[in-house]
């Protein structure tokens, strides 16, 4: 599970960046996956991609399809599906950029593996919020949230 989409919606694309950098280097440093030469094309694809992009998708789709809490859901899905396959294709891009493999092979290898790992993480994605709107709302609302003014 990517996460990007699930923490932008939580907590906005900003602050979501920021926590999915630091889970991709925790990943990298202590679990040794990705490893420390990949993690700023990793921070990239799945850090700021994956969130700013999923983000703004699910954004437009709730403004599209009917308002945010009406489709948070499908919109939600739809997003983190889209993330998945974002970083998947940019990823197949560098490596066929940094000479490693060709674009067809790299496109062929990312795409097909994460049109399936997509689906994982959209029904991931859409059971976090369900349970979070079903048992503590209020979270969903952090987001819009501002500072009171001093």
């Amino acid at each position: 599970m990517l996460g990007g989409v699930l923490a932008a919606v939580l907590l906005g694309p900003y602050a979501g960046t920021i926590v999915m950098a630091c889970v991709i280097s925790v990943q990298a440093l202590v679990f040794q996956d990705g490893g420390l030469v990949a993690l700023g094309a990793n921070i990239f694809n799945m850090g700021i991609v994956g969130t700013f992009g999923g983000y703004y998708v699910y954004r437009s789709l709730t403004a599209a399809l009917g308002g945010e809490r009406r489709m948070r859901l499908p919109a939600a899905a739809a997003a983190a599906w889209l993330s998945v396959m974002a970083a998947a294709i940019l990823t197949a891009f560098e490596l066929a950029a940094s000479g490693t493999t060709s674009l067809a092979a790299a496109l062929v290898a990312m795409v097909g593996w994460h049109v399936v790992i997509g689906v994982g993480e959209a029904l991931i994605t859409v059971g976090a919020l369900g349970f979070i709107a079903a048992s503590r709302s209020d979270l969903l609302q952090l987001r819009d949230a501002r500072p009171a003014s001093a």
